[in-house]
């Protein structure tokens, strides 16, 4: 699959069917992720990789928009780790870009995968931080469940808005 497949095809995937994932599968999705430009490459990026069902299944408590996850057999939990950084204010876009690579590669993987923020309702950050054992530092920043889509659901779609587009300035 090339570059402008992955990407015409990516879709949010919210109903899942049977099947593992390999943990070699994950660490290439993770070896995407971490590709992901940051300022200054200082990567302030931190992963989990869940598998437990109990965890799993916890999430839609404190996340009303992550029901799938009871679907999938793995998410991968995205934090951000701008302590001592030297660009801290930029981790959240660092880590949005290592979030799309991690949705193109499980793409190009044939997987379906949600971005599901986290970040920065405090109440869904705080639940996050108790259920995953992330300490006060680190950020909980987007859960991303993965798993074999339930149905074919990788369309192409055209959501190209020209008027969204300006020449040389604003309205121009």
């Amino acid at each position: 699959m090339d570059t402008f497949e992955a990407l015409a095809t990516r879709r949010s995937i919210r109903s899942y069917g049977l099947g593992d994932i390999s943990d070699e599968q994950i660490r290439r999705l993770l070896q995407m992720a971490m590709l992901a430009p940051s300022a200054g490459n200082q990567q302030p990026w931190q992963f989990i990789v869940v598998r437990d069902r109990k965890k799993l299944d916890s999430v839609p408590s404190f996340h009303p928009y992550c029901k799938m996850i009871t679907q999938v057999p793995v998410a991968i939990v995205v934090c951000g780790d701008p302590e001592g950084k030297k660009w801290p204010d930029f981790w959240v876009q660092d880590c949005s870009a290592a979030v799309q690579n991690l949705l193109l590669a499980a793409r190009a993987e044939g997987l379906g995968t949600v971005w599901t923020g986290v970040y920065p309702r405090q109440e869904r950050m705080e639940k996050c931080r108790e259920a995953f054992n992330i300490p006060e530092q680190i950020i909980p920043f987007a859960i991303v469940p993965v798993g074999w889509p339930a149905e074919p659901g990788f369309k192409t779609v055209d959501r190209f808005c020209p008027e969204l587009i300006h020449a040389e300035r604003f309205g121009g």
